[in-house]
């Protein structure tokens, strides 16, 4: 089977962007693909973070990860910390990209003028990328739009290093865009990021979620309940196509534009649907942790079988560029 790399960054909660955006659709591709999922600590540390709390966000994240469906018989789940060819192969390629090629990127740009001083980690965070999908030899990675100049920066690497050292070693990847571009969070105007509390957890209780959705920001033009609105332009009208029904959708729409309902009654049956669809995760992620040996017992297995693979790369790689091997010291006469 073809094989496919992604990661995420061990935020604590898994909320309902990143599963929308990219959770369910590797839950999807692990039963046609040969999967890798990594939880990625070091792109964390490249942001302000305590580190006193990132242990506990880590094994929180493989925790929700488990509970929205990944299967550890299927897909190889790890901590990216835990394979230290990640950051070898990362310097490894450092010496194949042109500074320029990481300036440019548009990440870098956007974040960097909020910073008074840029680290280099943050200039440097698209190489350990590509380290993390080029270690596997991956074929496919699912990304969002926002990443897809990454990936692109990913397969220019390969092509570089190929070109240099042993041509069609390392495969280009191939981005995988699934249904969902971009989910707005409850602002109606960032993306869903957990740093802006913009977010509603996967594994949050359905009081929490009514809590959460109450005050999130609607149709502009419903100003009282009984000015019509248009759905199209309701960022929660956009939460109920994942969540609802049909029959509940076109409800919605209805009683929108006919304001017939007000935005509170909308946001009541769409918390209602929300707490419902999660309800088979909320229970799997409390077994998971009446069990915390059993998940730290996974991510040390799924490190075992992902070093496995990442040895066997770096063992070709470092052939390649003609570095000695370890243990083989000689002597010229």
């Amino acid at each position: 089977m073809a094989r496919m790399f992604s990661g995420i960054q061990p935020s604590g909660e898994l909320h309902i962007g990143n599963y929308l955006g990219a959770v369910r659709n590797w839950v999807a591709l692990q039963r046609t693909h040969d999967c890798l999922v990594c939880i990625v600590d070091y792109h964390a540390i490249t942001q302000d973070y305590e580190p006193a709390q990132l242990e506990a966000r880590t094994v929180d994240m493989a925790v929700g990860l488990l509970a929205a469906g990944i299967d550890p018989e299927r897909t190889i789940l790890f901590v990216q910390s835990h394979v230290p060819e990640h950051t070898e192969l990362a310097w490894v390629l450092t010496t194949v990209t042109p500074v320029g090629e990481l300036e440019r990127m548009t990440q870098f740009k956007d974040k960097s003028q909020r910073q008074e001083s840029v680290r280099a980690g943050l200039l440097n965070y698209p190489i350990l990328q590509a380290a993390d999908i080029l270690l596997y030899r991956a074929d496919l990675v699912p990304v969002g739009e926002d990443q897809l100049q990454h990936l692109e920066l990913a397969r220019e690497i390969a092509r570089k290093w190929n070109g240099r050292y042993r041509e069609g070693f390392f495969p280009e990847p191939q981005p995988h865009i699934g249904e969902v571009k971009k989910i707005l969070g409850l602002d109606g105007e960032a993306k869903m990021s957990k740093s802006l509390g913009n977010t509603i957890g996967i594994l949050d209780p359905p009081e929490r979620i009514w809590e959460l959705l109450r005050p999130a920001k609607t149709d502009p033009a419903r100003v009282t309940r009984n000015d019509p609105g248009d759905p199209e332009k309701c960022n929660l009208y956009t939460l109920h196509q994942y969540f609802s029904p049909p029959a509940t959708l076109r409800e919605v729409a209805v009683n929108c534009r006919g304001a017939k309902w007000g935005c509170l009654d909308c946001k009541r049956v769409l918390a209602e649907h929300m707490a419902s669809a999660f309800a088979p995760m909320r229970e799997r992620a409390a077994a998971l942790r009446r069990e915390p040996g059993r998940v730290r017992e996974i991510l040390r297995d799924g490190a075992a079988r992902a070093r496995a693979m990442a040895e066997g790369t770096m063992l070709a790689v470092r052939a390649a560029m003609g570095l000695l091997p370890a243990g083989e010291v000689s002597v010229r006469r």
